[in-house]
């Protein structure tokens, strides 16, 4: 194995498609490490990125932020801008690991590691983030939806890795929230987890939503039915519990020592609804 510190983008698209083996990209290592030491993965080359420019940064652009690959979830806590305008995305990426593990896990690795119990994951694709994609063709962006193939798989091609998450502007009277659930109180995968985003508007009425789900499919499951029972209503318990159904009846669990499917998709309608609440609780506050 082999193992190379890049000095820029460029380098490290070079080094990436130019290795015919396999390759990891070290940003927080969280991941990276753990399956190392486990045996799961044995890479030809790995390509440490925390050096190059802008990868440790979070800065302002267009009304939203853009998070580095390298950005812990610790300097993503720490960061006032981000926590006032995605909340939701925050408590998604603080509930990964320990104190320890917060120092160094980032939201582009979380992401990339494609686990469908990912914490950061649902958030991120109910704030509509997208990533900024680097590879040998150049850069693209794509919505972080678009990511993850399945367990452990994503869409990225040979030689592409993600430099940066790009958390979108938003209205006033906007907010999100995310909720799971797992069978200890902290340092467990969730068994399901919902995430929301809604804008209020003047009169109390909810205009705009996204509603995602994580641990219930092999990837994290946009549902737009979710969406369109909190569009128009002023978050009744009627469009709660259509929103609760719609969350339920989308879910494509399986059973396993940790859930069954009754339970998950139970469960994803109940915190899809409570995360509702909290995040109309922001906008309104």
């Amino acid at each position: 194995m082999r193992f190379e510190v890049a000095a820029s983008v460029a380098e490290a698209v070079r080094m990436l498609a130019a290795e015919p083996g396999t390759t990891r990209v070290l940003a927080g290592g969280t991941d990276v490490l753990v399956q190392l030491r486990s045996g799961l993965v044995e890479p030809d080359l790995v390509v440490d990125i925390k050096r190059i420019d802008g990868m440790r940064e979070i800065r302002a652009e267009d009304g939203g932020f853009r998070i580095g690959a390298a950005v812990s979830g610790a300097e993503l806590g720490e960061d006032a801008g981000v926590r006032a305008l995605w909340p939701g995305v925050v408590e998604g990426m603080e509930l990964i690991g320990s104190t320890q593990v917060q120092g160094r896990a980032t939201l582009a690795g979380n992401l990339c590691n494609a686990s469908p119990a990912a914490d950061s994951v649902p958030a991120m694709v109910a704030a509509d983030a997208v990533a900024r994609v680097a590879g040998p063709a150049g850069e693209r962006d794509v919505p972080v939806a678009q990511i993850p193939a399945g367990p452990g798989k994503t869409t990225l091609a040979k030689g592409e890795f993600i430099v940066s998450i790009f958390l979108p502007a938003r209205p006033a009277g906007s907010a999100d929230a995310y909720l799971r659930f797992i069978p200890r109180t902290e340092m467990d995968i969730a068994v399901c987890s919902a995430g929301v985003s809604l804008t209020i508007g003047g009169d109390g009425t909810c205009t705009a939503a996204r509603v995602a789900l994580g641990a219930v499919a092999p990837t994290v499951l946009l549902v737009p039915d979710a969406a369109a029972a909190l569009i128009g209503s002023k978050l009744d318990d009627a469009a709660l519990d259509a929103l609760a159904a719609a969350c339920s009846a989308a879910a494509k669990p399986i059973d396993d020592k940790r859930g069954t499917v009754a339970f998950r998709k139970k469960v994803a309608g109940v915190l899809a609804r409570r995360a509702a609440v909290i995040a109309a609780e922001r906008a309104r506050g």
